[in-house]
């Protein structure tokens, strides 16, 4: 019985020899990586779908690109205008109009037109600008006068006053050309209206005897020029920064044609000339 046993032991012993081989050939050859079959048939299917995908991807890039530039330069216009419309508003805060203007408009347009005729409100003349000088003799050897002359007509006007040079040289008053003489500045539209109606209203009945101005100091085509001896008349400068009382030219220039247009003009507005005719819209 022990022999059978042995002998089937080393039976069962030599099948193990012969079959554990095989079965671990076989277990070898079923755990190799058979999806790599499939990995190979995936990147066939990707590298022949790359042809096809890449025309679309590109043109659809393409397309998104274009519509992107429309809406920019589209938009570009209008950013501009918002930007100018901003710039706009800020220089002359909501709907403000000088009361000068206002006047000129609700009471002096229908008076000149019973005045003189006017066929169009439009032919009714107006302030086209208002130029404000003063000169300093003493402009080439103290730049402190001259400095300080050009502060104070800044401070009047509402706007930056620039220096005057001698355009040619004049011996008597040892000028070169092109040596400071003063300072001037020019003032329109809203400035000008305000210049005018605290210059009306406020700095010339601070004038000490002042008996009104000539009628006789305009140019013959209705532009209106007189002489102020104190710039401290006018209430924005600082009398106690002052150092040195300066007179200044003002000039008013208008559309007016004739002398007697201008007149009418800017005694409607206020200005207290000498001669006192019929009244105008003011009285």
């Amino acid at each position: 019985m022990f022999s059978l046993w042995r002998d089937y032991l080393e039976v069962a012993e030599d099948k193990d020899k012969v079959t554990k081989p095989k079965a671990k050939k076989a277990a070898k050859e079923a755990a190799k990586p058979k999806p790599a079959k499939a990995a190979t048939a995936d990147k066939t299917v990707k590298a022949a779908a790359k042809p096809e995908a890449k025309p679309a991807v590109k043109k659809a890039a393409k397309a998104d690109k274009a519509v992107k530039t429309a809406a920019k330069t589209a938009a570009e216009p209008t950013a501009k205008k918002t930007v100018k419309a901003t710039k706009k508003a800020a220089k002359t805060p909501g709907d403000y109009v000088p009361r000068l203007k206002v006047f000129y408009n609700d009471k002096v347009i229908p008076y000149m037109i019973g005045k003189f005729d006017y066929a169009n409100p439009n032919m009714v003349p107006k302030i086209s600008k208002i130029s404000i000088n003063s000169r300093v003799s003493t402009a080439r050897d103290e730049v402190k006068d001259l400095e300080s002359i050009t502060e104070d007509i800044t401070v009047i006007a509402g706007q930056k006053a620039v220096v005057t040079r001698a355009k040619k040289a004049i011996a008597n008053f040892k000028i070169r050309q092109g040596d400071p003489v003063g300072a001037t500045v020019t003032i329109r539209g809203r400035r000008m209206y305000e210049f005018l109606d605290r210059m009306i209203s406020i700095a010339i009945p601070r004038v000490r005897d002042f008996n009104g101005l000539r009628e006789k100091s305009f140019d013959g085509y209705g532009n209106f020029s007189f002489g102020v001896k104190e710039q401290i008349i006018f209430p924005e400068i600082d009398y106690d920064k002052v150092n040195k009382i300066r007179g200044m030219d003002i000039t008013i220039v208008t559309t007016a044609n004739t002398d007697e247009e201008g007149y009418e003009l800017l005694k409607s507005l206020g200005m207290p000339f000498r001669i006192i005719e019929s009244a105008g819209p003011g009285n």
